[in-house]
C-alpha cells in the first residue's frame, strides 16, 4: 500500500469511525441567567434542576409555576418536564390551567428570543399519561433536551427530538447532567 493509499484508507476509517461514535454534548449555546421552572408541577424534579445549575456553577433562579414576569432578565428558561398530581393540587392548579401557564411562558420566552431548554430528571417513574402530554406539547419548543436515559425507554424524547433536530443528552443519572451544563452556557 502506498503513503497516499493509507493516508486516504485512515482518512475513510476516521470518517466512519466518527459517524458511529455516539453524539457528543454541543458546545455553548445558552447565556445566564437562568429561569427554572416546572412544566407539570413536579417541584422535586425542578428543585434537582435548580442544584444541578448551581454545581454547574451557572446563576439560576427557581420559579415552579413560572409566569412571563419571571422571564425579565433572563437569558435561558428551563423547563423541566414532568407532572405531578400532587403538585398541581398543592400549587391550585389542573391540568389545563397547568399547560396554559407554560403555553403562555413558552410564547413570551419565543417573543423576547430567549432560547428554552428541556430537562427530564424524574426519570421512567415520572413518565404517565399527563407528563408524556407535556413532552409531546412542549419538548418541541425547545433548543436543546437533557434527560435521564430511564425516562426515554420507549423512545419518546429521541423520536421528537429527531424529528425537530433538537440536540438531546441523555445521562444515567441526576448528577451527570452537571457536565452538559457546564459545556452549554456561555461563561
Amino acid at each position: 500500500m502506498t503513503k497516499k493509499q493509507s493516508v486516504l484508507f485512515l482518512a475513510f476509517f476516521i470518517l466512519i469511525a466518527a459517524s458511529v461514535l455516539p453524539a457528543q454534548t454541543p458546545p455553548a449555546v445558552f447565556e445566564q441567567p437562568l429561569l427554572v421552572t416546572s412544566a407539570g408541577q413536579s417541584s422535586g424534579d425542578a428543585q434537582i434542576a435548580l442544584q444541578l445549575t448551581k454545581k454547574a456553577s451557572l446563576t439560576a433562579t427557581l420559579s415552579k409555576a413560572g409566569t412571563s414576569k419571571d422571564l425579565e432578565n433572563q437569558k435561558t428558561l428551563v423547563l423541566v418536564l414532568g407532572a405531578s398530581m400532587k403538585g398541581l393540587g398543592s400549587a391550585g392548579l389542573d391540568t389545563n390551567k397547568e399547560k396554559e401557564r407554560i403555553r403562555e411562558l413558552v410564547a413570551e420566552a419565543k417573543r423576547k428570543a430567549i432560547p428554552i431548554l428541556a430537562m427530564h430528571l424524574g426519570g421512567a417513574q415520572r413518565r404517565g399519561e399527563l407528563t408524556d402530554e407535556i413532552i409531546n406539547e412542549f419538548l418541541p419548543a425547545a433548543k436543546m433536551a437533557i434527560i435521564l436515559r430511564s425516562g426515554n425507554q420507549d423512545g419518546l424524547f429521541t423520536k421528537i427530538c429527531k424529528s425537530t433536530d433538537i440536540p438531546l443528552v441523555e445521562v444515567d443519572k441526576s448528577l451527570d447532567a452537571v457536565e452538559p451544563l457546564k459545556k452549554i452556557f456561555k461563561k
